[in-house]
């Protein structure tokens, strides 16, 4: 039985942010939120997993949100070439999450069936429901579908031995989060069903949201799946970096062998 490697890539930041844009409770709304960005990868032996993969500088330019690195660089420090990565865990198809997956032509997504119907169904009529999704992405997913590159999954699922994923939804119709066997216990990689610590241990919910108390009773469920506190990981919270160590170059940070010192997920 072999534990997996876990790595945390940020590839971009958005400092201008108030807390406001991270919780819909919040007393001190107006005080500045940062946020990262980041793709992860699963490393065992030779088996390579990625989740998520971040966005590419076109959709950057289109958006207005700058990267500091594009997917493929961000993982240069790994020696992995973009088409030797052949399996993807696809969290949800919202731009930061999806904006890669043409960078790499061989992989095979895995995906919640409710993400799919979600993002190319009727709900995508309401600007605000269509906001956080870019049309190519989705039609990037389409055509994996029709290259026969694409396994949906309905609710919980094994991706290989050791990595299992879990729908939440939530902050989108689909989102799944994943579970890791680590050396450090079982990890989950949050994604968006909790952005920040603060999201989760203050149970405080993120502003975009599809349905409120699935995004709730996620919370508890992280807590359900992961070994311990400090092995979730959220998607978005410059915290992760103070509590897990660099590892290769400095936008990489190691998961699995646990934290760097006391976790102290709300400071």
């Amino acid at each position: 039985m072999n534990d997996w490697e876990v790595y945390a890539i940020k590839y971009a930041d958005r400092n201008a942010r108030t807390r406001a844009d991270s919780f819909i409770f919040d007393d001190n709304h107006d005080a500045p939120h940062a946020m990262d960005y980041f793709m992860w990868l699963l490393r065992r032996g030779r088996d390579v997993i990625l989740v998520d993969t971040g966005y590419d500088k076109a959709e950057a330019t289109g958006r207005a949100r700058p990267i500091r690195l594009d997917p493929v660089s961000a993982l240069a420090p790994f020696g992995i070439a973009p088409e030797e990565v052949t399996t993807i865990i696809v969290t949800h198809l919202h731009y930061d999450h999806a904006g890669g997956l043409h960078l790499f032509p061989n992989a095979t997504l895995h995906l919640q069936a409710a993400e799919m119907a979600f993002a190319t169904g009727p709900c995508m009529c309401h600007d605000t429901l269509r906001m956080p999704f870019t049309a190519r992405h989705v039609c990037e997913t389409v055509k994996r579908l029709y290259s026969g590159q694409v396994i949906f999954h309905d609710g919980d699922a094994q991706v290989a031995e050791g990595v299992t994923v879990h729908c939440i939804g939530g902050h989108s119709r689909g989102l799944q989060c994943v579970r890791v066997r680590t050396q450090a216990g079982w990890l989950v990689l949050a994604s968006d069903a909790a952005h920040f610590y603060e999201n989760v241990f203050a149970r405080k919910p993120f502003p975009i949201v599809v349905d409120l108390q699935n995004m709730l009773d996620g919370f508890d469920r992280l807590e359900r799946l992961a070994s311990a506190p400090e092995l979730i990981v959220p998607g978005h919270d410059p915290l992760v970096r103070r509590h897990f160590p660099t590892a290769m170059a400095d936008h990489i940070h190691r998961l699995d062998v646990g934290l760097t010192g006391k976790f102290l997920p709300l400071s």
